[in-house]
């Protein structure tokens, strides 16, 4: 049996992001800015390896604090009663990874695309390899229910969130 490989997220070099159609006319973008992810692998080319990660709530960032407090309130992820979103996963066949989402209390399966740019060594010697990850989920499905709608009848917040999340991981020495 190969020996397994772990990689932990070099936070300095990722970001976990997401954006969503606001009032159906412009994009609003936003990020979690505390957040963990390690890979552990058997293969250089990472197939099957098993991805973890978690993101805490409260760390929501859409750089208005108005929009990030309601984020973080009962009406989205009520960041004080669930204090972390997390994914673990399932499969990775090199250019899709399937796994379990866990946002509030609720847990499903979603697949994402993804993009392996390979791995190399920095100055410093350090072994990295760099992800981009893409996806789309219906907030309403994690129980992210809040909805409103303008004078015109569009809604002020879409339902499908796109996942932007770039990630660069640092092998760990064994």
């Amino acid at each position: 049996m190969k020996e397994k490989t772990i990689w932990k997220i070099d936070p300095a070099h990722a970001e976990v992001a997401f954006k969503v159609k606001h009032m159906m006319i412009s994009t609003v973008k936003g990020n979690f800015d505390d957040f963990e992810a390690q890979v552990t692998t058997e293969n250089d080319d990472f197939k099957q390896a098993d991805f973890q990660f978690s993101a805490k709530t409260a760390s929501i960032n859409t750089k208005n604090e108005d929009r990030d407090t309601h984020l973080k309130s009962d009406d989205f992820f009520n960041a004080e009663q669930y204090p972390e979103l997390t994914f673990t996963s399932k499969s990775f066949d090199g250019q899709t990874l399937i796994g379990d989402l866990s946002i509030r209390d609720v847990t499903k399966e979603v697949q994402l695309a993804v993009d392996f740019n390979g791995v190399a060594v920095d100055p410093y010697g350090q072994t990295k390899a760099g992800f981009e990850i893409r996806g789309k989920i219906n907030r309403k499905d994690f129980n992210l229910t809040w909805s409103a709608l303008t004078e015109a009848g569009n809604m002020v917040v879409s339902d499908q969130v796109k996942l932007v999340i770039d990630a660069q991981f640092i092998k760990q020495n064994s």
